[in-house]
């Protein structure tokens, strides 16, 4: 079939989907800059911002639709074709029917100052995009990317910014770079229990840490009497203290396990037992304190929800870890804890520079918009002054935030193995867990270990998009309306010539960067259900003081 396709309707078909994906784009674009990016008339209808030839657009678009069919009726091809070109012909019909609207999108970039910003900032992340599909064939261009962050970003970021943060940007340096190692490794690992401890060790001693620190981010209900507040930032200590001590049993657990199935021939029952507890309860725990799925749950500090998940879910993935990911994982988790706190001191440093700046009057007047409003906080159980709740519109600089994101899920992907193939992640581990041959069980368990990278990414997206005051849904549609980029380089690179595995790699990238959409989503919702409702400082000196958090 792909033979058939290639030789006789290459050009036709390849155009004509090629044409859908751009069509795609560019309406999801058009419609992300109308919502989030534009201001423009709140008062303005739906319709305000379409041609006035909307009615012969679409006459038009439906004439070419209709002459494709009949085309394709009298070649008598496959259903599936009259679908190939519906949606490049509705998707075109939508962006010339919004002629309007791409006329106040130039007429805004000729208002700008420095008019070749814009162009950089795409072009830069349309060759982080290409880096990304080259990836997929070289797990090499992550330990690149990785050391170009951990050079270029602490060099670009203020000098002031540098004055301010010193150990935060070393600290960034340094977890880049040794993330960067992983994806150098060899994909096919063989039982290193060493490593595997080493890993288990450095998140134990993770948690500990945490579990030190944590009375600068434990908060007590509001309203609560003292009492009853001691309680409640006791309790969640413990939750800290109990997580991390369920980590250590899996660091010491797993290997024990391994060594005793080696000695006797099967796997022990009391060991499946302890392995099967440990690895409940622990997934359990930020599910049942403080997603959403515990209605009863209060809110929590957004560093408190962040540690939670990140020891909770670091348990079953020691369990089932073999080799170095274990160290992936402490290493990953910390980066992308690193990647949140700069990213809010970039945002406060920026938002600092605007209110100081002369243009301060027209600034404030601008956000009292029906996006904005004045409303009265209640902060330590008392009725603050009026606070400025702002819900801003996406800028240049969330283009990098975006492409960050789309960076770190593929390094999730791709960080310990070649998601187009789950023979390249080891299945050794789940022997620990299971006594007999049971592939759906197997594939259900390292499943859930790839997926877990993923969990902590969603996770601090969640909480990075309140903490930059974003829309709920504007930086994940935009990641969202560009992603089919990379669908769009797979697509031409499928291949029907070669051996059995080059052909099957290029379907499967295909089609895992063509359901990377609707992976977003699940993404989207997981981060939403896992985070629940978080306290988030509202600037950098609000973060000790425990009166003055925001609720989000």
């Amino acid at each position: 079939g792909l033979r058939y396709f290639q030789r006789y309707d290459w050009l036709l078909l390849r155009s004509i989907v090629s044409a859908g994906y751009l069509g795609w784009i560019v309406y999801s674009l058009l419609f992300i800059f109308r919502k989030y990016v534009l201001t423009l008339d709140p008062h303005a209808s739906a319709n305000a911002y379409r041609s006035s030839s909307s009615a012969l657009i679409g006459v038009v678009g439906g004439l070419v639709f209709v002459a494709f069919s009949a085309m394709f009726y009298r070649q008598q091809s496959p259903a599936m074709y009259y679908a190939y070109v519906a949606f490049p012909a509705y998707f075109w019909t939508e962006v010339a029917q919004q002629l309007p609207l791409i006329q106040q999108i130039a007429a805004d970039y000729m208002r700008t100052s420095v008019r070749w910003r814009p162009f950089a900032f795409v072009a830069a992340y349309v060759v982080v995009l290409e880096a990304l599909v080259y990836a997929y064939f070289d797990r090499r261009v992550y330990s690149v990317a990785f050391a170009l962050l951990a050079i270029a970003w602490p060099v670009a970021v203020s000098p002031k910014f540098r004055r301010r943060h010193p150990k935060l940007l070393v600290l960034w340096t340094c977890f880049c770079l040794l993330t960067s190692v992983f994806t150098l490794l060899p994909v096919e690992r063989n039982d290193h229990l060493g490593l595997v401890m080493a890993g288990g060790a450095l998140i134990t001693a993770s948690g500990f840490v945490a579990w030190h620190f944590s009375p600068r981010f434990v908060l007590p209900p509001p309203g609560m009497p003292v009492k009853q507040a001691r309680a409640a930032i006791a309790f969640d200590r413990l939750i800290i203290l109990i997580e991390t001590l369920l980590v250590g049993i899996a660091t010491v657990l797993g290997p024990l396990t391994s060594k005793a199935t080696e000695t006797r021939g099967h796997l022990p029952r009391m060991h499946q037992l302890a392995c099967w507890a440990v690895l409940i309860v622990s997934t359990l725990l930020p599910l049942l304190h403080g997603s959403r799925l515990n209605q009863a749950a209060r809110d929590q500090h957004f560093l408190y929800r962040l540690i939670t998940i990140y020891l909770a879910f670091a348990t079953p993935f020691v369990l089932l870890t073999v080799s170095y990911e274990s160290i992936f994982y402490f290493a990953y988790s910390i980066v992308l804890l690193l990647w949140l706190t700069i990213e809010r001191a970039l945002y406060f440093e920026r938002a600092e520079e605007q209110l100081l700046a002369p243009a301060e009057q027209t600034r404030l007047s601008s956000l009292l918009t029906p996006q904005t409003s004045l409303s009265s906080k209640k902060m330590g159980g008392k009725t603050g002054a009026p606070v400025l709740d702002t819900v801003r519109r996406l800028e240049l600089s969330d283009m990098r935030t975006g492409i960050m994101f789309l960076f770190f899920v593929n390094v999730a992907f791709f960080g310990t193995g070649n998601v187009a193939s789950l023979a390249s992640f080891s299945i050794e581990s789940v022997y620990r867990l299971i006594t007999v041959f049971d592939p759906f069980l197997m594939s259900a368990l390292l499943l859930f270990k790839i997926f877990i990278p993923f969990f902590l990414v969603s996770a601090v997206f969640g909480v990075l998009n309140r903490s930059l005051e974003l829309p709920p849904f504007s930086l994940f549609l935009f990641v969202l309306s560009t992603t089919d980029v990379m669908t769009v380089n797979f697509f031409f690179l499928v291949r029907d010539d070669g051996s059995w595995l080059d052909i099957g790699m290029s379907i499967s990238h295909f089609c895992i960067s063509g359901l990377f959409v609707l992976f977003t989503i699940v993404l989207f919702v997981l981060s939403h259900a896992l985070v629940g409702s978080v306290l988030i400082p509202s600037s950098p000196a609000q973060a000790s003081n425990k009166g003055t958090k925001k609720q989000r």
